[in-house]
């Protein structure tokens, strides 16, 4: 089925540096469930990128889509979105059918913008980064903390020096709910923090170890609060505490350095806070006796964010990179990198939290 869109003339049109007008990306959206509504939104108003279709099997969720943008088709069957009318797909259904609706996507020539995480299995992941590369089209995966100023900012810190050396971080990302009902709590929330982390520190996952526990959702065995420990190249130590059933939600980051330390609260107004604090052992302290520590209690400083919303950022980049033919910041193999370390994680898990070597 042929779409038929209708300009968005009230959008102003981004330019080239040579002042001519960039070519329009028409994205169509499969899935209106909690994600798919964001994505929708910012593909149409996006300057550069317009929403030209949307899919969904509820009808009172394109009846609402309808109401908020009456020129764009709205459709039951998936299949309507790949035809001559839409450049791009974005795809925000439950997980395990990313690989079989990314996959057709690509095969028919759309450049494909899926969800975390990129698929059920790094297979499935690979197969699909392979597909994008024969097929030449853009393969991006929703990791969208690596498009937040707070977590950029983070990265400029870490990766200047200024810290020192980095000793460990630690993370919690917690809320009451969204329970999923294909996945567990560290497939849905540690794509984030795993792929966070790695863009700041610039390093992968060399080992991992999780333990957690189902409590409410218990005839699906899907944990709902998972501690997964992991060792990032280097032997550098984070933690994270990933928990759907939290009264109050949290988004933080502690990261311990030899020369300073820093917390970024997503949450907070000042997101990201540097501070002087550490302890510095005498040198010539050999032995218990002699043993002696000083502590710093220095200033606080909070560091200057110019803020954009991440999602914005990150739609922007998925129709820059298909305009101008280059790799996103968290291309397909990225997916399978943070897919594989779940499925290591998740051997773990079922095995009382060993210890396993990630496998890329």
């Amino acid at each position: 089925m042929e779409i038929s869109l209708i300009p968005q003339d009230l959008k102003s049109h981004p330019m080239s540096p040579n002042g001519d007008e960039v070519q329009t990306i028409r994205v169509g959206v499969i899935g209106c469930g909690y994600w798919g509504p964001k994505l929708a939104r910012n593909f149409h108003d996006l300057p550069g990128t317009s929403l030209g279709a949307i899919s969904d099997m509820r009808p009172d969720r394109l009846n609402e889509m309808k109401q908020l943008y009456p020129e764009t088709h709205t459709t039951h069957n998936h299949r309507d979105l790949l035809g001559d009318g839409i450049d791009a797909v974005a795809i925000a259904t439950p997980v395990h059918t990313h690989y079989a609706l990314a996959k057709e996507a690509l095969l028919a020539g759309k450049h494909v913008f899926v969800e975390k995480p990129l698929a059920s299995g790094s297979s499935q992941a690979m197969e699909l980064v392979e597909i994008a590369a024969q097929k030449n089209l853009t393969l991006m995966v929703g990791h969208t903390f690596v498009y937040n100023p707070a977590v950029e900012a983070v990265r400029e810190i870490v990766l200047s020096g200024q810290m020192g050396s980095i000793y460990y971080l630690n993370s919690t990302r917690a809320n009451l709910g969204l329970l999923q009902p294909d996945i567990n709590v560290m497939w849905d929330l540690a794509p984030h923090d795993i792929s966070m982390l790695s863009y700041i520190l610039n390093r992968q996952p060399y080992s991992v170890s999780a333990r957690g526990a189902t409590y409410v959702n218990q005839y699906r065995n899907l944990h709902e609060v998972v501690y997964l420990s992991i060792l990032f190249d280097g032997g550098i130590m984070a933690n994270l505490r990933l928990s759907w059933l939290d009264p109050v939600k949290q988004r933080c980051l502690t990261i311990v350095g030899s020369q300073k330390m820093l917390v970024y609260d997503d949450i907070a107004e000042n997101k990201v806070i540097i501070f002087d604090k550490g302890v510095d052992v005498h040198p010539y302290s050999v032995t218990e006796e002699q043993f002696r520590a000083s502590y710093r209690h220095g200033e606080e400083t909070i560091y200057p964010i110019t803020w954009r919303e991440p999602l914005l950022v990150e739609c922007e980049h998925f129709a820059d990179c298909i305009r101008n033919q280059k790799q996103p910041r968290s291309n397909g193999q990225q997916g399978v990198n943070v897919i594989k370390v779940l499925e290591t994680a998740q051997r773990s898990l079922q095995n009382g939290g060993v210890e396993l070597i990630v496998e890329y």
